[in-house]
């Protein structure tokens, strides 16, 4: 099936993952269109959970695949699945403006299209696929460097930054 889709030059492949280590997360997307890596995407953010990163990284594959020409069909590939269920949870929940963005994003790629279409696909990382495996690799490999190692709080940082305010 996947060696199907990735020859079709209408379908992007969104193989996403998200780790965090010492309190900083890393997630990684790469879209591949027509068997090529178009795009490979990393973000870091700090003192989020895992959730925020993992519909953070979902937000980002999307987005690089729905910008790309020609698109009708988004296959996203995860192993937290039970994240994006979250998307269309009407339900009020604490994550609900990335799911407004994502759904955004979504509204429009499908009115470009009545054919567009997108799917969620389960991959665990135990099963070691190529795909998967590359971009669960790349999302653990980072290692962050922390410049102040005792003062990595958030309020050491309010207080650098009303130290530069007062200070400028």
């Amino acid at each position: 099936m996947v060696l199907l889709i990735s020859s079709s030059p209408f379908t992007a492949l969104v193989v996403i993952d998200a780790s965090i280590k010492n309190d900083i997360a890393t997630s990684i997307s790469h879209i591949h269109l027509a068997n090529h890596s178009l795009i490979k995407t990393v973000h870091h953010a700090a003192f989020i959970t895992s959730t925020e990163v993992e519909l953070f990284a979902i937000r980002c594959g999307i987005n690089q695949a729905c910008i790309k020409e020609g698109v009708l069909k988004i296959i996203v590939v995860t192993d937290f699945i039970h994240t994006a269920k979250k998307i269309f949870n009407s339900k009020s929940h604490p994550y609900q403006s990335h799911t407004t963005a994502i759904l955004s994003e979504l509204c429009r790629f499908f009115k470009t299209n009545q054919e567009n279409s997108i799917e969620f696909w389960k991959c665990p990382s135990c099963l070691k696929w190529r795909f998967h495996n590359n971009v669960n690799k790349d999302s653990k490999s980072f290692n962050p460097t922390l410049s102040f190692l005792c003062k990595i709080s958030w309020d050491y940082c309010k207080k650098t930054d009303s130290d530069n305010i007062i200070n400028q």
